[in-house]
Order: structure tokens, then C-alpha cells, then sequence
């Protein structure tokens, strides 16, 4: 293993120069701010449709018939 350094140190250093470069590269980060990220994140799930608007709930007309049907009845039994 000696042998093979002292035989070619160039060689050896420019491997362990890609090497450092490698790591490097690794650990780098897209965005440089938190808002960037946020926004390249809902920016992307938009594109996914994740965020559509789905149909309006029928829940809240249920409930008003509901209480409109109750208001009715008690009116009906107390006349």
C-alpha cells in the first residue's frame, strides 16, 4: 500500500481532491432560505393537486333543514 502512494502522489492527490469535491457536493442545499424551500414545496404540490378545492360540503345545508325541520315540529305541536 506504501508503495502505491509514493509510486504516483499526483494521482493520489488528485483522487482524494474528487473525493473532498464529492463529499462536498453531498451536503449542499438547493435553497438558501426557509421561505424558498416552503415555497418550491407548495409550488410542487400544487402541481401534484394536493391543494384543489374539493366540492362544498353538504353538511352545513343538512344541518339548517335539520333545525328548520325541529323549529317546524315544535311550532306544529305547541299551536
Amino acid at each position: 500500500m506504501e508503495s502505491i502512494r509514493r509510486q504516483n502522489p499526483q494521482a493520489a492527490l488528485m483522487s482524494l481532491e474528487a473525493a473532498a469535491a464529492s463529499a462536498r457536493s453531498g451536503f449542499a442545499c438547493l435553497f438558501s432560505t426557509a421561505d424558498e424551500y416552503e415555497s418550491a414545496l407548495i409550488t410542487e404540490r400544487r402541481a401534484q393537486g394536493r391543494y384543489t378545492q374539493s366540492r362544498r360540503s353538504t353538511w352545513p345545508l343538512a344541518l339548517f333543514a335539520g333545525c328548520v325541520l325541529i323549529v317546524a315540529g315544535t311550532v306544529l305541536l305547541l299551536v
